[in-house]
């Protein structure tokens, strides 16, 4: 795997190139995934201050040894309670200063306006639109985490059966990608069965999967600190002519929208594309959520595929293609694929059989 250290320096470059934009001398990034990905460095206190002159890396006593050997060419400067980044601001004598104001808590806000005695201005969305499109390392590890995904969906088809219930099956799976190579999981693991499966982001519970049930798992795990997210269905015995029909709709409908990905599509479109489908089979109306998402160091980001989105495609966009049919009462169908856009089409990262597989 291209090791994450090559590309650091070009993000901070960038990064940098931007405060201008903002109107401010300098930038603090606080949240957390955008750290990261400045820095590759991980912890529960840590600030990336870029001033374009000179970059800083900025945490406390616990970290401050690992934060010196950062490979993004950042200075590393301790704080503490008496010393605080804004304090250490205040020293390099900035006066304009742009922060992340979506990321920050009411009480980080408080300790600006005592500590800071310059012009405070946002800076929301400059990382985050660097973050939109993934370098090599970034695909790797979307790739890798993937696969992932892949075995234990394969696994599962022979692990699930009647009277287990929703929270065995999500342990389970979350057991098998860890013992599998995967860091952590993207998010908490969605088990529904039955009529339960008619809830997109229903959790595991206690029900124990019978007979008949439609089984919807959506999953994910990472590596390197890059999220997979897939969706895939299992059923229970025997499918109504309801629940066949249902499934090949949604079916249809992601493979047609998979198909309108390219670079330029609007994301609007592409929604489009699944909404029409679904609605010229008579179930519009139980198709309430977008399209899909961007997928990267955060499960949900940038761009949003849905009907008020504003984006369009480009290369090296990852993105979800996840339409779905909710049918309160009854069940609920949803298939989703992660994929990246190319120049020339796009690259489903995830293998998994997408037809009706019964157990």
């Amino acid at each position: 795997m291209n090791s994450v250290d090559r590309y650091l320096p070009g993000r901070v470059e960038r990064a940098v190139s931007g405060i201008e934009d903002l109107g401010a001398e300098a930038v603090l990034i606080s949240k957390q995934e955008n750290v990261i990905y400045l820095s590759d460095f991980k912890s529960s206190n840590c600030f990336v201050l870029l001033t374009g002159k000179e970059n800083y890396i900025i945490t406390d006593f616990r970290y401050i040894e690992a934060a010196g050997n950062n490979k993004a060419g950042l200075t590393p400067v301790l704080i503490d309670r008496v010393f605080t980044v804004f304090d250490f601001i205040n020293k390099l004598g900035i006066k304009s200063l742009a922060v992340e104001e979506d990321d920050i808590s009411y009480n980080f806000y408080k300790m600006m306006c005592s500590k800071f005695k310059g012009i405070l201005k946002s800076a929301d969305g400059l990382v985050e639109k660097l973050r939109i499109i993934k370098d090599e390392y970034e695909m790797e590890c979307l790739r890798k985490a993937e696969a992932i995904g892949d075995l234990a969906f394969t696994h599962l088809q022979g692990y699930v059966k009647a009277g287990m219930t929703e929270k065995e099956v999500a342990f389970e799976l979350e057991y098998f990608m860890r013992t599998n190579g995967a860091d952590c999981l993207s998010f908490d693991s969605i088990v529904v069965s039955g009529s339960r499966s008619s809830l997109p982001h229903g959790m595991p519970s206690d029900k124990k999967i019978e007979q008949g049930d439609f089984i919807t798992l959506d999953y994910g795990c990472k590596i390197g600190g890059y999220c997979s997210d897939m969706t895939r269905n299992l059923l229970l015995g025997e499918p109504t002519k309801e629940q066949e029909d249902v499934y090949n709709i949604v079916k249809e409908a992601q493979q047609k929208s998979l198909e309108a990905v390219f670079t330029g599509k609007s994301v609007v479109d592409i929604d489009m594309t699944a909404r029409d489908i679904i609605k010229y089979y008579g179930y519009g109306e139980y198709f309430g959520h977008g399209l899909g998402h961007g997928v990267g160091l955060e499960i949900h980001e940038a761009p949003t595929l849905g009907p008020k989105g504003t984006e369009t495609l480009s290369p090296g966009m990852a993105v979800t293609i996840e339409p779905g049919i909710y049918l309160p009462g009854k069940f609920g169908v949803r298939i989703e694929d992660l994929v990246l856009v190319t120049e020339s089409g796009y690259e489903v990262l995830s293998s998994s059989n997408k037809d009706l597989i019964i157990i």
